[in-house]
């Protein structure tokens, strides 16, 4: 981190403070105006009547809000992984986590971080619900509210897209480098279907038979017994020699991930320990808090607690002294208010960062078992600082040409948050898409940093869609493969930078191309 050097100045016209090439400076005075200046030169500012604080007399519930000044032709991007279109202006954006798919206006990683052509970028300090007007409410403005009694938010300067996303992440975490073998191709189980080791053996071995390179494989979720999700154990039925399998596996070359989630079924033997101990999230009333949603009588593990923290920590360290590399941290949305934490933590504060927690656990018991250098993760939930705990993937997408752009639009949107390492569901995630769209996803997939083969109900293997699908499965995974000095190279940037050339490895002609034109609305691609 260099040295800051704060310059302030303070007469009876305003108030300023100068870091670098920006400013903020308080005009005082019955017409008072907060602006904010590179080099003399206001790019954003707000004024009277335009912030505030608001009480709703109804609810008792008390917001403060702020309104910053859009430009003639100013454009805004950014605010999480989002699937509606790339520019921001004219939308109304929530930062509350939902499991909403890639087709919808909701979002498995809302960042309260906006970014805009003129070289700057906000970001709205507060871990709970942020609601945004993008060019809605006030064409002319940006406003931001949250239900609080204080309002802090930073303004970050660039000039350039690449240097704003450099200093948001100087302050809120890199992107860590994943290992080199997570570049590769990674094929699954998909979610629910049917499958033991003869089932996984036949892809491995029918990738190999057709000159297919593959380097990572994914159980999802049935390596368990079902409705016992999250516990841990393999289905003794389905795989009686999980160790021997995954050896097996390795000796193929091949690096283990399996699937994971922060929830455990009531069905689980288990469960009754873990809710006796208190690592399950309770109500105020310190009852256990419990939905039917996705699995009967699911509860949520608190990693709130250290010691169901510890208790989780050790089952993964138990998988990873089997073999597993990696795990897909599947989940962490769904996480409710009306709770109490063990550690007193504010609900409404807990449902977005509960997804930084609950990854940070699962990346910390990989750098201390594998080291810092071979840890990785396929996320699908975050919030503000999880790009440091990569790799994300943009959560369930139909299988068709419309889902496809929604992942793409997710995936530039997410790389203008500060990630830098993302990838989709190749294929669609929902329903089995014709053969023609399957290739065109495939070349989309394996041109993203990375590259995973996975639906829902049904097989993602090419050559259940027709032979060509293993030509283009083949051809750009050597591609792809053939690339990896400079793609490692790139990667290892944004590990140390997101400047330059560095980065989230999909970016928008806007990241791309700004550098002479920030500062000038309308001239940079989208």
């Amino acid at each position: 981190m260099q040295d800051i050097n704060v310059e302030m100045q303070n007469n009876a016209e305003f108030a300023e403070l100068k870091s670098g090439s920006l400013s903020v400076r308080v005009t005082k005075g019955e017409i008072w105006s907060l602006d904010f200046l590179r080099n003399g030169v206001r790019i954003t500012g707000s004024q009277l009547k335009n912030n505030g604080y608001v009480q709703d007399t109804n609810s008792g519930r008390n917001y403060m809000f702020e309104r910053l000044d859009l430009g003639v032709g100013e454009t805004v991007y950014g605010l999480g992984e989002r699937f509606t279109a790339l520019v921001r202006n004219g939308q109304t954006v929530e930062t509350w986590n939902r499991d909403g798919g890639t087709s919808t206006e909701q979002s498995y990683k809302n960042i309260p971080f906006y970014i805009t052509n003129r070289g700057y970028g906000v970001l709205v300090n507060h871990p709970q619900c942020v609601s945004f007007e993008i060019g809605s409410e006030k064409v002319s403005k940006v406003q931001f509210s949250v239900e609080s009694e204080y309002l802090e938010y930073f303004v970050i300067d660039g000039p350039t897209p690449k240097d704003v996303l450099n200093r948001y992440t100087q302050f809120t975490g890199r992107p860590a480098l994943p290992p080199a073998w997570s570049f590769g191709l990674w094929l699954t189980t998909s979610f629910t279907t049917n499958y033991d080791e003869a089932t996984v053996n036949s892809f491995i071995d029918g990738m190999a038979e057709r000159n297919l390179p593959l380097h990572v494989f994914h159980f999802d979720c049935f390596w368990m017994k079902a409705f016992q999700w999250c516990d841990f154990e393999w289905d003794p039925v389905t795989f009686p020699d999980p160790k021997g399998m995954i050896r097996r596996l390795k000796a193929k070359g091949l690096k283990v991930c399996v699937w994971i989630n922060p929830y455990i079924g009531q069905k689980s033997p288990v469960f009754q320990e873990l809710k006796e101990k208190g690592y399950l999230l309770k109500r105020p009333d310190g009852s256990l808090w419990q939905w039917d949603k996705w699995q009967p009588g699911l509860a949520i593990y608190d990693f709130t607690n250290p010691q169901a923290c510890e208790w989780y920590a050790d089952k993964l360290k138990g998988l990873v002294e089997m073999g597993v590399d990696c795990f897909k941290t599947d989940f962490g949305e769904r996480i409710p208010t009306d709770v109490q934490w063990f550690d007193g933590s504010d609900p409404q504060k807990m449902h977005n960062h509960y997804a930084y927690i609950y990854n940070e656990l699962v990346w910390n018991v990989l750098k201390e078992t594998v080291g810092v250098e071979e840890a990785v993760l396929f996320a699908r939930s975050a919030s503000v600082g999880a790009q440091q705990f990569p790799v994300h993937w943009g959560g369930d997408c139909y299988a068709n040409y419309e889902s496809m752009a929604e992942s793409l639009r997710g995936g530039l949107s997410i790389g203008l948050s500060g990630f830098g390492f993302w990838s989709h569901d190749i294929g669609g995630f929902e329903n089995t898409a014709p053969a023609h769209v399957y290739k065109r996803w495939c070349a989309f997939g394996l041109l993203s940093s990375h590259s995973r083969l996975h639906g829902s109900k049904s097989y993602r293997v090419p050559w259940a869609y027709d032979d060509e699908s293993c030509d283009v499965v083949r051809f750009f995974t050597e591609q792809k493969c053939r690339m990896m000095p400079y793609l490692y190279r790139e990667a290892a940037r944004a590990y140390v930078s997101v400047s330059g050339s560095g980065g989230a490895r999909q970016r928008s002609r806007y990241a791309n191309d700004a550098g002479d034109d920030a500062g000038v609305p309308g001239r940079s691609g989208v």
